[in-house]
Protein backbone atom coordinates (compact mmCIF):
# COMPACT_ATOMS: atom_id res chain seq x y z
CA UNK A 1 0.00 0.00 0.00
CA UNK A 2 3.13 2.07 0.56
CA UNK A 3 4.19 1.97 -2.94
CA UNK A 4 2.39 4.42 -5.00
CA UNK A 5 3.02 4.13 -9.44
CA UNK A 6 1.34 5.91 -12.50
CA UNK A 7 0.91 4.16 -15.77
CA UNK A 8 -0.47 4.98 -18.69
CA UNK A 9 -1.98 2.86 -21.58
CA UNK A 10 0.31 2.79 -24.79
CA UNK A 11 -0.92 4.50 -27.66
CA UNK A 12 -2.70 1.54 -29.56
CA UNK A 13 -1.96 3.28 -33.23
CA UNK A 14 -4.72 5.70 -34.56
CA UNK A 15 -7.37 5.13 -32.29
CA UNK A 16 -4.61 7.10 -29.73
CA UNK A 17 -6.84 6.43 -26.53
CA UNK A 18 -6.02 5.64 -23.05
CA UNK A 19 -6.46 6.31 -19.36
CA UNK A 20 -4.04 7.39 -16.56
CA UNK A 21 -3.77 6.71 -12.87
CA UNK A 22 -1.84 6.38 -9.66
CA UNK A 23 -2.43 3.07 -7.38
CA UNK A 24 -1.76 -0.65 -6.71
CA UNK A 25 -4.21 -2.15 -8.78
CA UNK A 26 -3.04 -5.60 -7.33
CA UNK A 27 -4.73 -5.11 -4.25
CA UNK A 28 -8.39 -4.79 -6.29
CA UNK A 29 -8.39 -8.63 -7.13
CA UNK A 30 -7.21 -9.86 -3.94
CA UNK A 31 -9.24 -12.95 -2.50
CA UNK A 32 -10.57 -13.73 -5.99
CA UNK A 33 -10.78 -16.41 -8.32
CA UNK A 34 -8.44 -14.16 -10.47
CA UNK A 35 -5.50 -14.38 -8.46
CA UNK A 36 -2.87 -15.18 -10.75
CA UNK A 37 -0.67 -12.44 -12.42
CA UNK A 38 -1.16 -11.76 -16.40
CA UNK A 39 2.46 -10.81 -17.36
CA UNK A 40 1.17 -9.10 -20.14
CA UNK A 41 -0.13 -5.74 -21.41
CA UNK A 42 -3.16 -6.40 -23.03
CA UNK A 43 -3.89 -8.11 -26.52
CA UNK A 44 -2.83 -5.59 -28.81
CA UNK A 45 -3.86 -3.05 -31.05
CA UNK A 46 -7.73 -2.53 -32.02
CA UNK A 47 -8.50 -3.61 -35.28
CA UNK A 48 -11.09 -1.60 -36.73
CA UNK A 49 -14.20 -3.49 -37.44
CA UNK A 50 -15.38 -3.30 -41.14
CA UNK A 51 -19.15 -3.41 -39.46
CA UNK A 52 -18.89 -0.29 -37.75
CA UNK A 53 -20.03 -1.92 -34.47
CA UNK A 54 -17.29 -2.78 -32.29
CA UNK A 55 -13.62 -2.63 -32.29
CA UNK A 56 -11.87 -5.38 -30.85
CA UNK A 57 -8.46 -7.05 -30.54
CA UNK A 58 -7.02 -9.53 -33.25
CA UNK A 59 -8.39 -12.92 -32.05
CA UNK A 60 -11.42 -11.97 -31.03
CA UNK A 61 -14.86 -11.98 -32.06
CA UNK A 62 -18.31 -10.01 -31.39
CA UNK A 63 -21.80 -11.38 -31.42
CA UNK A 64 -24.48 -8.89 -31.49
CA UNK A 65 -26.97 -10.68 -29.35
CA UNK A 66 -30.04 -7.77 -28.96
CA UNK A 67 -30.65 -4.34 -30.22
CA UNK A 68 -33.12 -1.51 -29.54
CA UNK A 69 -36.12 -1.87 -31.87
CA UNK A 70 -35.77 -5.49 -32.62
CA UNK A 71 -38.83 -7.59 -31.95
CA UNK A 72 -38.51 -9.06 -28.66
CA UNK A 73 -38.10 -13.11 -29.08
CA UNK A 74 -41.23 -13.44 -26.27
CA UNK A 75 -43.85 -11.15 -28.73
CA UNK A 76 -44.33 -8.92 -25.53
CA UNK A 77 -43.15 -5.94 -27.89
CA UNK A 78 -39.74 -4.49 -28.71
CA UNK A 79 -36.28 -4.30 -27.24
CA UNK A 80 -36.54 -1.46 -25.01
CA UNK A 81 -33.90 1.69 -25.32
CA UNK A 82 -31.08 2.78 -23.51
CA UNK A 83 -29.36 -0.62 -22.15
CA UNK A 84 -27.33 -0.12 -18.89
CA UNK A 85 -26.15 -2.20 -16.23
CA UNK A 86 -26.45 -6.17 -16.46
CA UNK A 87 -25.05 -9.36 -14.76
CA UNK A 88 -24.60 -13.52 -16.11
CA UNK A 89 -26.49 -16.32 -14.10
CA UNK A 90 -25.10 -19.51 -14.30
CA UNK A 91 -28.26 -21.72 -15.98
CA UNK A 92 -28.38 -25.44 -16.47
CA UNK A 93 -26.46 -27.40 -19.62
CA UNK A 94 -23.95 -24.68 -20.45
CA UNK A 95 -26.85 -22.07 -20.74
CA UNK A 96 -26.33 -18.21 -19.51
CA UNK A 97 -28.94 -16.27 -18.17
CA UNK A 98 -28.54 -12.48 -18.39
CA UNK A 99 -30.50 -9.73 -16.57
CA UNK A 100 -30.14 -6.17 -18.79
CA UNK A 101 -32.04 -3.01 -17.25
CA UNK A 102 -33.05 0.14 -19.54
CA UNK A 103 -32.07 3.45 -18.54
CA UNK A 104 -35.66 5.12 -19.76
CA UNK A 105 -37.16 8.26 -18.59
CA UNK A 106 -40.47 9.67 -19.13
CA UNK A 107 -38.94 10.66 -22.98
CA UNK A 108 -37.93 7.12 -23.80
CA UNK A 109 -38.86 6.13 -27.27
CA UNK A 110 -38.86 2.77 -27.00
CA UNK A 111 -40.63 1.35 -23.33
CA UNK A 112 -40.29 -1.80 -21.53
CA UNK A 113 -43.44 -3.24 -22.28
CA UNK A 114 -45.73 -3.96 -19.68
CA UNK A 115 -46.66 -7.09 -18.48
CA UNK A 116 -49.31 -8.05 -16.06
CA UNK A 117 -47.82 -9.10 -12.60
CA UNK A 118 -44.68 -7.47 -13.42
CA UNK A 119 -45.16 -3.77 -14.16
CA UNK A 120 -44.70 -1.22 -10.82
CA UNK A 121 -46.32 1.59 -11.81
CA UNK A 122 -47.91 1.79 -15.42
CA UNK A 123 -46.46 5.35 -16.54
CA UNK A 124 -42.58 4.23 -15.53
CA UNK A 125 -40.76 3.18 -19.08
CA UNK A 126 -37.58 1.58 -17.43
CA UNK A 127 -37.05 -1.94 -16.29
CA UNK A 128 -35.63 -5.11 -17.20
CA UNK A 129 -35.24 -7.57 -19.81
CA UNK A 130 -33.99 -11.23 -19.86
CA UNK A 131 -31.91 -13.03 -22.17
CA UNK A 132 -30.98 -16.65 -21.91
CA UNK A 133 -28.33 -18.01 -24.32
CA UNK A 134 -26.60 -21.62 -25.02
CA UNK A 135 -22.99 -22.23 -25.02
CA UNK A 136 -22.78 -21.29 -28.69
CA UNK A 137 -24.26 -17.79 -27.66
CA UNK A 138 -27.76 -18.42 -29.75
CA UNK A 139 -30.74 -16.40 -27.85
CA UNK A 140 -32.86 -18.89 -26.35
CA UNK A 141 -35.45 -16.48 -25.01
CA UNK A 142 -35.74 -12.71 -24.60
CA UNK A 143 -38.46 -11.15 -22.01
CA UNK A 144 -39.53 -8.56 -20.20
CA UNK A 145 -38.03 -9.51 -16.45
CA UNK A 146 -39.47 -5.81 -14.37
CA UNK A 147 -41.58 -3.08 -16.01
CA UNK A 148 -43.12 0.24 -14.94
CA UNK A 149 -39.82 1.57 -12.76
CA UNK A 150 -37.91 4.51 -14.11
CA UNK A 151 -34.14 5.08 -14.73
CA UNK A 152 -32.87 1.57 -14.13
CA UNK A 153 -29.02 2.57 -14.15
CA UNK A 154 -26.96 -0.40 -12.51
CA UNK A 155 -27.47 -2.53 -9.52
CA UNK A 156 -25.90 -5.57 -8.29
CA UNK A 157 -26.30 -9.20 -8.10
CA UNK A 158 -26.99 -11.55 -4.97
CA UNK A 159 -25.25 -14.56 -3.53
CA UNK A 160 -28.41 -16.36 -4.04
CA UNK A 161 -28.78 -15.58 -7.71
CA UNK A 162 -31.05 -12.72 -8.56
CA UNK A 163 -30.45 -8.96 -9.34
CA UNK A 164 -31.12 -6.09 -7.97
CA UNK A 165 -32.24 -3.32 -9.97
CA UNK A 166 -31.72 0.27 -9.33
CA UNK A 167 -33.74 3.30 -9.91
CA UNK A 168 -31.87 6.29 -10.32
CA UNK A 169 -34.68 9.02 -9.63
CA UNK A 170 -36.14 10.27 -6.74
CA UNK A 171 -39.57 11.76 -8.57
CA UNK A 172 -42.56 11.56 -6.85
CA UNK A 173 -46.14 9.93 -7.28
CA UNK A 174 -47.93 13.03 -9.67
CA UNK A 175 -43.95 14.10 -11.35
CA UNK A 176 -43.81 13.10 -14.72
CA UNK A 177 -47.19 11.53 -14.61
CA UNK A 178 -45.93 8.55 -12.31
CA UNK A 179 -48.27 7.01 -10.24
CA UNK A 180 -46.62 5.89 -7.77
CA UNK A 181 -43.05 6.86 -5.87
CA UNK A 182 -39.95 5.91 -7.39
CA UNK A 183 -36.45 5.72 -6.17
CA UNK A 184 -36.15 2.26 -5.16
CA UNK A 185 -34.43 -1.27 -5.39
CA UNK A 186 -36.36 -3.89 -7.02
CA UNK A 187 -35.69 -7.66 -7.35
CA UNK A 188 -35.57 -9.31 -10.83
CA UNK A 189 -35.24 -13.64 -10.72
CA UNK A 190 -33.15 -14.05 -13.65
CA UNK A 191 -35.36 -17.59 -14.78
CA UNK A 192 -38.45 -16.70 -13.31
CA UNK A 193 -39.66 -12.97 -13.19
CA UNK A 194 -42.78 -13.76 -12.14
CA UNK A 195 -41.09 -15.53 -8.36
CA UNK A 196 -39.82 -11.54 -7.84
CA UNK A 197 -42.75 -9.49 -9.61
CA UNK A 198 -42.31 -5.79 -9.08
CA UNK A 199 -42.24 -5.05 -5.17
CA UNK A 200 -40.23 -2.43 -4.36
CA UNK A 201 -37.76 -2.56 -1.68
CA UNK A 202 -38.52 0.18 0.47
CA UNK A 203 -36.34 -0.21 3.42
CA UNK A 204 -33.30 0.25 1.48
CA UNK A 205 -34.19 3.62 1.14
CA UNK A 206 -35.39 5.75 -1.77
CA UNK A 207 -33.20 7.75 -3.39
CA UNK A 208 -30.54 8.24 -6.90
CA UNK A 209 -29.28 4.57 -6.84
CA UNK A 210 -26.86 3.32 -9.09
CA UNK A 211 -25.23 0.27 -7.66
CA UNK A 212 -24.73 -2.53 -5.15
CA UNK A 213 -22.79 -4.69 -3.96
CA UNK A 214 -23.72 -7.59 -1.11
CA UNK A 215 -21.44 -8.75 1.60
CA UNK A 216 -21.46 -13.10 0.95
CA UNK A 217 -20.56 -13.55 4.95
CA UNK A 218 -22.93 -11.43 6.40
CA UNK A 219 -25.13 -10.70 3.95
CA UNK A 220 -24.74 -6.57 4.31
CA UNK A 221 -25.93 -5.28 1.06
CA UNK A 222 -23.67 -2.17 0.06
CA UNK A 223 -25.12 1.10 -1.93
CA UNK A 224 -23.75 4.10 -4.15
CA UNK A 225 -25.81 6.80 -4.49
CA UNK A 226 -25.48 8.89 -8.10
CA UNK A 227 -25.87 12.03 -7.08
CA UNK A 228 -23.53 14.74 -9.45
CA UNK A 229 -24.56 17.64 -8.52
CA UNK A 230 -24.69 19.39 -5.28
CA UNK A 231 -25.49 18.22 -2.38
CA UNK A 232 -23.89 15.08 -3.59
CA UNK A 233 -25.04 11.07 -3.01
CA UNK A 234 -23.77 9.26 0.47
CA UNK A 235 -22.26 5.61 0.26
CA UNK A 236 -24.76 3.81 2.45
CA UNK A 237 -25.10 -0.11 4.17
CA UNK A 238 -28.53 -2.05 4.32
CA UNK A 239 -28.75 -4.19 7.94
CA UNK A 240 -31.55 -7.12 6.67
CA UNK A 241 -33.49 -8.45 9.16
CA UNK A 242 -33.01 -11.78 6.95
CA UNK A 243 -29.08 -12.00 5.40
CA UNK A 244 -28.57 -14.24 3.15
CA UNK A 245 -32.36 -15.46 3.41
CA UNK A 246 -32.12 -15.99 -0.76
CA UNK A 247 -35.00 -14.66 -2.84
CA UNK A 248 -37.57 -12.33 -1.37
CA UNK A 249 -35.52 -12.02 1.86
CA UNK A 250 -35.13 -8.41 1.40
CA UNK A 251 -38.93 -7.53 2.00
CA UNK A 252 -38.79 -8.68 5.50
CA UNK A 253 -36.51 -5.29 5.99
CA UNK A 254 -33.90 -3.58 7.69
CA UNK A 255 -32.07 -0.91 8.96
CA UNK A 256 -30.37 1.84 6.37
CA UNK A 257 -27.57 3.37 7.22
CA UNK A 258 -25.06 5.95 5.81
CA UNK A 259 -21.02 6.13 6.21
CA UNK A 260 -19.50 8.85 8.06
CA UNK A 261 -15.51 9.32 7.43
CA UNK A 262 -14.42 11.40 10.81
CA UNK A 263 -13.00 14.22 9.62
CA UNK A 264 -13.93 13.87 5.66
CA UNK A 265 -17.21 15.79 4.52
CA UNK A 266 -16.13 15.35 0.94
CA UNK A 267 -14.14 12.31 -0.47
CA UNK A 268 -13.01 14.34 -2.95
CA UNK A 269 -10.13 16.15 -1.07
CA UNK A 270 -8.67 12.77 -0.50
CA UNK A 271 -5.95 12.56 -3.92
CA UNK A 272 -3.23 10.53 -2.51
CA UNK A 273 -3.70 6.49 -2.78
CA UNK A 274 -3.05 4.12 0.04
CA UNK A 275 -4.41 7.09 2.40
CA UNK A 276 -6.38 5.35 4.72
CA UNK A 277 -8.49 6.32 7.50
CA UNK A 278 -9.73 4.01 10.52
CA UNK A 279 -13.16 4.20 12.68
CA UNK A 280 -15.32 4.75 9.79
CA UNK A 281 -18.74 5.12 11.57
CA UNK A 282 -21.86 4.43 10.18
CA UNK A 283 -25.74 6.22 11.28
CA UNK A 284 -28.84 5.75 10.79
CA UNK A 285 -30.80 7.36 8.30
CA UNK A 286 -33.33 9.35 9.39
CA UNK A 287 -35.49 8.48 7.10
CA UNK A 288 -35.34 5.83 4.24
CA UNK A 289 -38.15 6.88 2.92
CA UNK A 290 -37.77 10.48 2.02
CA UNK A 291 -41.33 11.72 2.58
CA UNK A 292 -39.80 14.98 2.99
CA UNK A 293 -36.24 15.55 2.86
CA UNK A 294 -33.96 13.26 0.48
CA UNK A 295 -31.53 10.90 2.39
CA UNK A 296 -28.57 12.76 1.51
CA UNK A 297 -29.94 15.69 2.76
CA UNK A 298 -31.43 14.87 6.19
CA UNK A 299 -30.42 15.40 9.82
CA UNK A 300 -27.12 13.03 10.63
CA UNK A 301 -26.34 15.31 14.11
CA UNK A 302 -23.39 17.71 14.96
CA UNK A 303 -20.31 15.60 13.15
CA UNK A 304 -22.52 15.75 9.54
CA UNK A 305 -22.30 13.06 7.29
CA UNK A 306 -19.55 12.66 4.27
CA UNK A 307 -20.35 13.03 0.68
CA UNK A 308 -18.59 12.65 -2.96
CA UNK A 309 -19.57 13.71 -6.27
CA UNK A 310 -20.83 10.61 -8.81
CA UNK A 311 -21.30 7.78 -6.68
CA UNK A 312 -21.66 4.61 -9.43
CA UNK A 313 -19.66 0.82 -9.93
CA UNK A 314 -20.04 -0.94 -6.50
CA UNK A 315 -18.79 -4.25 -5.72
CA UNK A 316 -17.10 -7.80 -3.52
CA UNK A 317 -13.98 -8.55 -3.79
CA UNK A 318 -12.15 -10.97 -1.16
CA UNK A 319 -13.50 -9.42 2.29
CA UNK A 320 -13.97 -6.12 0.97
CA UNK A 321 -16.35 -3.68 -0.92
CA UNK A 322 -14.74 -1.15 -3.50
CA UNK A 323 -16.56 1.61 -4.88
CA UNK A 324 -16.22 4.44 -7.66
CA UNK A 325 -16.52 7.88 -7.52
CA UNK A 326 -16.38 8.39 -11.16
CA UNK A 327 -15.26 12.35 -11.11
CA UNK A 328 -15.30 15.22 -9.02
CA UNK A 329 -15.52 18.83 -10.43
CA UNK A 330 -14.97 21.82 -8.20
CA UNK A 331 -17.44 24.14 -10.92
CA UNK A 332 -20.33 21.50 -10.09
CA UNK A 333 -19.52 22.42 -6.01
CA UNK A 334 -17.05 19.59 -5.32
CA UNK A 335 -14.38 20.16 -2.60
CA UNK A 336 -11.73 19.49 -5.34
CA UNK A 337 -11.26 17.58 -9.01
CA UNK A 338 -10.87 14.42 -9.93
CA UNK A 339 -11.19 11.78 -12.99
CA UNK A 340 -12.40 8.90 -11.30
CA UNK A 341 -11.67 7.14 -7.58
CA UNK A 342 -11.56 3.70 -6.56
CA UNK A 343 -12.36 2.93 -2.96
CA UNK A 344 -12.44 -0.03 -0.52
CA UNK A 345 -14.17 -0.52 2.58
CA UNK A 346 -13.03 -3.24 4.59
CA UNK A 347 -15.17 -4.07 7.57
CA UNK A 348 -13.42 -6.11 9.63
CA UNK A 349 -11.47 -3.34 10.61
CA UNK A 350 -13.59 -0.55 9.55
CA UNK A 351 -11.33 0.97 7.28
CA UNK A 352 -11.56 2.92 4.37
CA UNK A 353 -8.39 3.38 1.73
CA UNK A 354 -8.48 5.02 -1.50
CA UNK A 355 -6.55 2.67 -4.10
CA UNK A 356 -6.78 3.99 -7.21
CA UNK A 357 -7.14 7.38 -8.40
CA UNK A 358 -7.97 7.94 -12.52
CA UNK A 359 -6.20 10.28 -14.26
CA UNK A 360 -7.49 12.44 -17.40
CA UNK A 361 -8.52 10.88 -20.40
CA UNK A 362 -5.79 10.76 -22.82
CA UNK A 363 -8.72 10.49 -25.30
CA UNK A 364 -6.88 12.80 -28.71
CA UNK A 365 -10.91 14.16 -28.94
CA UNK A 366 -11.95 15.49 -25.45
CA UNK A 367 -10.92 15.16 -22.15
CA UNK A 368 -14.02 12.86 -19.88
CA UNK A 369 -14.58 10.85 -16.67
CA UNK A 370 -12.90 7.81 -16.67
CA UNK A 371 -14.31 5.25 -15.11
CA UNK A 372 -18.16 3.90 -14.29
CA UNK A 373 -19.16 0.01 -14.52
CA UNK A 374 -16.48 -1.90 -13.55
CA UNK A 375 -16.07 -5.64 -12.80
CA UNK A 376 -13.38 -8.53 -12.38
CA UNK A 377 -12.36 -10.72 -14.86
CA UNK A 378 -11.96 -14.22 -14.80
CA UNK A 379 -8.88 -13.65 -16.78
CA UNK A 380 -7.16 -12.12 -13.95
CA UNK A 381 -7.91 -7.68 -13.97
CA UNK A 382 -10.00 -5.55 -14.21
CA UNK A 383 -12.69 -4.19 -17.07
CA UNK A 384 -13.28 -0.20 -16.76
CA UNK A 385 -16.32 1.21 -18.69
CA UNK A 386 -15.67 4.40 -20.08
CA UNK A 387 -17.99 7.24 -19.73
CA UNK A 388 -16.91 10.54 -21.10
CA UNK A 389 -16.81 12.86 -24.24
CA UNK A 390 -15.00 11.46 -27.60
CA UNK A 391 -14.30 7.86 -28.16
CA UNK A 392 -15.89 5.05 -25.84
CA UNK A 393 -13.71 2.23 -24.66
CA UNK A 394 -14.13 -0.86 -22.21
CA UNK A 395 -10.27 -0.57 -20.70
CA UNK A 396 -8.25 -3.67 -19.05
CA UNK A 397 -6.86 -3.23 -16.19
CA UNK A 398 -3.99 -5.82 -15.32
CA UNK A 399 -3.26 -7.22 -11.28
CA UNK A 400 0.25 -5.78 -12.41
CA UNK A 401 -0.83 -2.25 -13.27
CA UNK A 402 -0.98 -2.38 -16.98
CA UNK A 403 -3.71 -0.38 -18.80
CA UNK A 404 -4.99 -1.58 -22.19
CA UNK A 405 -7.71 -0.84 -24.29
CA UNK A 406 -10.54 -4.11 -24.72
CA UNK A 407 -12.97 -2.68 -27.08
CA UNK A 408 -14.21 0.80 -28.41
CA UNK A 409 -17.41 1.50 -30.09
CA UNK A 410 -17.89 2.49 -33.53
CA UNK A 411 -21.50 3.51 -33.60
CA UNK A 412 -22.23 6.87 -34.53
CA UNK A 413 -25.24 8.40 -32.65
CA UNK A 414 -23.71 12.22 -33.36
CA UNK A 415 -22.82 13.92 -37.13
CA UNK A 416 -19.77 12.94 -39.76
CA UNK A 417 -19.09 16.74 -38.45
CA UNK A 418 -19.48 15.92 -35.06
CA UNK A 419 -19.38 12.42 -34.32
CA UNK A 420 -20.52 10.82 -30.94
CA UNK A 421 -20.57 7.31 -29.58
CA UNK A 422 -22.45 6.23 -26.88
CA UNK A 423 -21.06 4.73 -23.76
CA UNK A 424 -20.40 1.24 -22.38
CA UNK A 425 -21.87 -0.15 -19.70
CA UNK A 426 -23.15 -3.77 -17.91
CA UNK A 427 -19.60 -5.27 -18.49
CA UNK A 428 -19.37 -8.79 -16.87
CA UNK A 429 -18.57 -12.04 -17.87
CA UNK A 430 -20.25 -15.71 -18.65
CA UNK A 431 -19.87 -18.03 -15.59
CA UNK A 432 -17.54 -19.90 -17.54
CA UNK A 433 -15.44 -16.76 -17.99
CA UNK A 434 -14.99 -17.30 -21.67
CA UNK A 435 -17.66 -14.76 -22.58
CA UNK A 436 -17.14 -10.57 -21.97
CA UNK A 437 -21.01 -9.49 -22.16
CA UNK A 438 -21.26 -5.49 -22.55
CA UNK A 439 -23.74 -2.96 -23.49
CA UNK A 440 -23.68 -0.24 -25.65
CA UNK A 441 -26.00 2.48 -24.25
CA UNK A 442 -27.22 3.87 -27.61
CA UNK A 443 -28.20 2.69 -29.86
CA UNK A 444 -28.81 -0.07 -27.30
CA UNK A 445 -26.72 -3.23 -28.25
CA UNK A 446 -25.45 -6.38 -26.24
CA UNK A 447 -22.40 -7.55 -27.37
CA UNK A 448 -20.96 -11.08 -26.36
CA UNK A 449 -17.28 -11.05 -27.05
CA UNK A 450 -15.22 -14.36 -26.84
CA UNK A 451 -11.44 -14.87 -28.16
CA UNK A 452 -8.41 -16.18 -26.94
CA UNK A 453 -8.55 -14.73 -23.36
CA UNK A 454 -5.71 -15.68 -21.10
CA UNK A 455 -5.43 -17.03 -17.62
Amino acid sequence: MSATRRQMLARTGALGAGIAFTGALSELFAGTAAAQPLGHTGYGPLIPDPDGLLDLPEGFRYRVLSREGDQLRSGEGRVPSHHDGMSAFRGRGGRTHLVRNHENRVTAEIPVPTVAGLTYDPAGKGGCTALTVDARLDVLSERVAIAGTAVNCAGGPTPWGTWLTCEETEDRAGTNGYTKDHGFIFEVDPVDPHRTGAVPLTAMGRFQHEAIAVDPHRGIVYETEDAFLKPFGLFYRFLPEKPLGGTGSLRAGGRLQAMRVPGVPDLSTIQETGASFDGIEWVDVPDPLAAQTPTRLQDYGPKGITHAQKLEGCYWGGSCVYFVSSFARSADGSAADHYGQIWRYDPRRRRLTLVVVFGPDTDVQLPGESPDNICLAPSGGLMVCEDGNGAQHVFGVTRTGEVYAMARGRQNIGTPEEPEWGEFAGVTFSPDGRTMFVNCYTPGTTFAVTGPWRG
